[in-house]
């Protein structure tokens, strides 16, 4: 009886043993398949983020504004034409009213008149008949008829500054036709060239030819003053 009883009980042991493994295999059955999922929820939920990625990053939304900044930047340029374009008329307008040239015969008559005060002298008036401005430069240089060589000039009656004749306007030289009494040879002509100087100090061609005052008698002496802006100022030496 009790050698039953143990091989019983060892029965029932080894029977417990085998529930127990068989337990044990079914749970790891079952983690396996519940593990096996997981990586296709993780494929799913990554597959949808690489549209929406390029979505994001697609630059055609760019074009409009970079074609719309173009023109902005054309009509700013375009205004600065339009101020350039002014701006330029407005200097060509003063370099038109403000245009000078050299006093020449082209733009100018002179004439030529015996003063009472003092006395052996004539006075050159100068007048702009053009319609700019002129400069009249250094001396009038002159020649009398029969002359070797061109009449002095007075060194001494040079003006601070260049005398610019507005149109109408005159300017002024002075001869005096001798020096003192007794000290040079007289000689008598009729008629006068009057040459215009340029700015570099050499002169014109061409002449203004006068008639000059009944009984004109110079000699070697004699001056003639630079182109003064006063009829005063030309007949002081």
């Amino acid at each position: 009886m009790r050698t039953n009883r143990i091989r019983t009980t060892a029965l029932a042991a080894t029977a417990l043993v085998a529930a127990l493994s068989l337990t044990a295999c079914g749970g790891g059955n079952e983690g396996t398949k519940s593990a096996g999922p997981a990586p296709a929820a993780t494929t799913e939920s990554t597959a949808p983020q690489t549209p929406q990625t390029s979505e994001t990053t697609a630059p055609p939304a760019e074009a409009p504004a970079g074609t719309a900044s173009t023109p902005a930047q054309g009509k700013h340029a375009g205004g600065n034409g339009d101020q350039g374009t002014h701006s330029g008329t407005e200097t060509a307008t003063q370099a038109s009213s403000t245009a000078r040239t050299t006093c020449t015969t082209a733009n100018t008559t002179v004439t030529v008149t015996k003063v009472t005060r003092p006395i052996n002298h004539l006075l050159l008036t100068l007048k702009n008949t053009g319609s700019g401005l002129c400069d009249a430069y250094y001396a009038p240089h002159l020649g009398f008829d029969g002359a070797q060589s061109v009449f002095p000039i007075l060194k001494d009656s040079k003006p601070q500054a260049v005398v610019t004749l507005a149109p109408g306007e005159e300017a002024y030289a002075g001869i005096g036709l001798s020096g003192e009494p007794g000290q040079g040879k007289l000689y008598k002509s009729k008629n006068l060239s009057v040459f215009f100087a340029k700015k570099n100090g050499s002169t014109y061609d061409t002449p203004a030819k006068l008639k000059l005052p009944a009984e004109t008698y110079w000699d070697d002496n004699g001056f003639v003053t630079y182109w003064q802006s006063d009829r005063a100022n030309a007949l002081m030496y």
